[in-house]
């Protein structure tokens, strides 16, 4: 089979420095490898010849160890995805927008704390997003655009990602466990199409302590990747999904690319592909896009 092995990184030395650890690696994977194919700064392509995906990629990742280098090892056709869902908090933004309410409501290291084992698998989401929602009761409502205002940044490379996947025809769905007040806003920023994420129950200008149900966690991310792929009429191997928690295994793992962004361990583990250096547009390398071909503002 044809493999697509594609390495990202934001320094390009770095990612040389992988180029040239690879054949040996590949090699004692009884693979064949092409010549390499630039693609923008920092990022390589490598078409490889193999019959064992797993064993390119087990391989691939031995040799770049301890090198600032992303990759991707993937089969060569269909890489070039039809439908994005994406996790939103610390994934397509820099903060867990929880976790900033919780700072202005003075509960930040309790709420956070709870967050990062939720993230982490440790706690079933559902009951942890209720409890960390309890203790934001009484806050303004007022102050949900202030903790937009001031602490939600997209992340690096974010708004290229989606728009450049949008302009080629793919459908782009910010999916969160978070709060529609947020993935509004995200999406909007971004270049999604749509979003769709939890509420927070309000009353008298505040936060009463209580979120919609039903809960928008594991495998309603997990649903919408699929009903989503439905209604486009695509196959789940034409889709691509990306985030960095528990919550977001089981649509990463339905994929046809599931990619752990800055991920938790257990998220790292299982994805298809992991971003740990460059910024999102290693998503768009991945998918064998140039950076000739990225939309920019």
């Amino acid at each position: 089979m044809q493999i697509a092995l594609t390495l990202v990184g934001p320094e390009a030395d770095q990612v040389q420095a992988a180029l040239g650890r690879l054949p040996q690696a590949l090699a004692a994977a009884k693979a064949r490898v092409k010549e390499p194919r630039p693609l923008g700064p920092g990022a390589v392509d490598l078409a490889v010849e193999a019959d064992d995906l797993a064993a390119v990629r087990a391989a691939a990742l031995a040799a770049v160890e301890g090198l600032a280098v992303d990759l991707c090892a993937q089969p060569w056709n269909g890489r070039r995805k039809k439908l994005l869902v994406a996790d939103m908090d610390s994934t397509i933004i820099n903060v867990e927008c929880l976790d900033e309410l919780a700072d202005f409501a003075g509960k930040k290291a309790e709420v956070s704390a709870i967050t990062e084992r939720a993230m982490r698998g440790e706690l079933e989401f559902e009951g942890a997003l209720r409890e960390r929602v309890a203790m934001l009761k009484g806050l303004p409502v007022a102050d949900l655009q202030l903790a937009y205002d001031q602490r939600v940044r997209l992340n690096p490379g974010a708004r290229t990602f989606v728009r450049t996947m949008a302009a080629n025809g793919a459908r782009c769905w910010l999916v969160s466990g978070g709060f529609t007040f947020f993935t509004s806003r995200v999406a909007a920023a971004a270049g999604f199409h749509a979003d769709r994420a939890n509420t927070l129950g309000e009353a008298a200008g505040a936060l009463d302590g209580t979120v919609g149900e039903p809960i928008l966690g594991r495998e309603a991310k997990l649903a919408a990747l699929k009903e989503q792929a439905a209604a486009s009429g695509l196959d789940l191997t034409e889709t691509l999904a990306i985030g960095d928690g528990a919550n977001d295994l089981a649509m990463i793992g339905a994929a046809g690319l599931g990619v752990a962004y800055r991920a938790k361990p257990i998220v790292a583990e299982q994805a298809d592909a992991k971003v740990d250096h460059a910024d999102l547009t290693a998503l768009l390398y991945f998918q064998g896009y140039a950076a000739a071909d990225f939309v920019t503002d």
